[in-house]
């Protein structure tokens, strides 16, 4: 592409060219005599050119060069070269609306008000956090990291070198452009939900769904949703509580149909965050009546069930709307 054919390779060029001259001793940004080196300047001496060039186009070299503190899971120069060539973007030449997407693009790279090592994410082992890039209502995306085969972001980028320190903040470099996440990426890339992607994919392949359940939640474009996802716990229970051994059209199974109604009473218009919760009945995209207690944080099914919502796994946000892990499964009306 255009761009790469620019792209200067030596560093010490590199920050003439992106106006990132180095801080000297007297004029640093630490006021102690000691040059600050922040995380764009450790992209650049890790050659990082891609991204760099990336961060000149859309303004936001000065936003990290300030205070921060940030976690930047930066991508390789070859996977942002893939990604720019698959988007069809030239970085010299951004319309408004490509120059929009690059943004939110890299800001989902960037966790604002964090300086996470790669031992405080192992030692998390799995979680949730947010990135400075804005979906429904300005809301800040998720990311979902997990450290169970090294550390890998949404089910999909990989980190491959971490740690690169800065003064206000560390670079993790990823193998792969962490791209703005959907309901379905969460579904899919936590392996606690993995029955309720099970159920998404049973209703869509073997009956006539209500609406197409994969391409709804992975579809970056579509109308928000508020999602109340159960954990695969509370599909064993159901499956249980209900005397049924699985998904299937045989005798004591749970057949495409009764699942495609279960998964519609877990979806509500809109992107509401758990703060917008109200307190009384809300309806579900399937027209089932549930009554939501916004205190304790309980949603009261049309058969007296309580399921209560997660209240360390809420706003989780996608493009495309929000979900809340729930640990019970929400039946309609029997």
């Amino acid at each position: 592409m255009k761009f790469i054919s620019k792209t200067i390779k030596l560093i010490p060029v590199l920050f003439l060219v992106f106006g990132l001259t180095a801080c000297s001793d007297d004029d640093d940004n630490n006021g102690n005599g000691v040059q600050a080196t922040t995380v764009v300047d450790v992209a650049l001496e890790n050659n990082l050119t891609s991204l760099a060039a990336a961060l000149e186009a859309t303004g936001l070299v000065s936003t990290l060069q300030g205070t921060g503190p940030f976690t930047v899971f930066a991508p390789s120069n070859d996977a942002f070269t893939a990604f720019l060539t698959e988007e069809g973007i030239d970085l010299d030449n951004l319309t408004t609306e490509q120059e929009a997407v690059v943004t939110n693009i890299l800001l989902n790279h960037v966790i604002i008000g964090d300086n996470l090592l790669s031992t405080d994410l192992v030692a998390a082992g799995s979680g949730y956090t947010n990135t400075g890039a804005t979906g429904p209502n300005g809301e800040n995306l998720s990311l979902y990291f997990s450290t169970t085969n090294g550390v890998v972001i949404n089910g999909d980028s990989e980190v491959t070198d971490a740690d690169n320190t800065a003064t206000n903040g560390v670079i993790h470099i990823v193998d792969d452009v962490i791209e703005l996440p959907t309901i379905g990426t969460f579904a899919t890339s936590n392996p606690a939900l993995s029955i309720l992607v099970d159920a998404l994919i049973y209703a869509d392949d073997e009956g006539t769904p209500t609406v197409p359940y994969v391409d709804t939640v992975f579809d970056e474009e579509g109308a928000p949703l508020t999602v109340f996802a159960p954990t695969n716990d509370a599909f064993v229970n159901v499956l249980a509580e209900l005397n049924l051994t699985g998904f299937g059209e045989g005798q004591g199974e749970l057949n495409a149909a009764t699942t495609d109604a279960v998964l519609l009473a877990h979806i509500v218009s809109g992107n509401v965050q758990s703060s917008g919760l109200p307190n009384g009945t809300v309806s579900t995209i399937g027209g089932t009546d549930l009554i939501v207690d916004n205190s304790a944080f309980t949603l009261t099914d049309p058969n007296d069930r309580v399921t209560n919502i997660v209240t360390t796994l809420v706003n989780i946000q996608g493009i495309n709307g929000v979900v809340h892990v729930v640990d019970r499964v929400i039946l309609p009306s029997l």
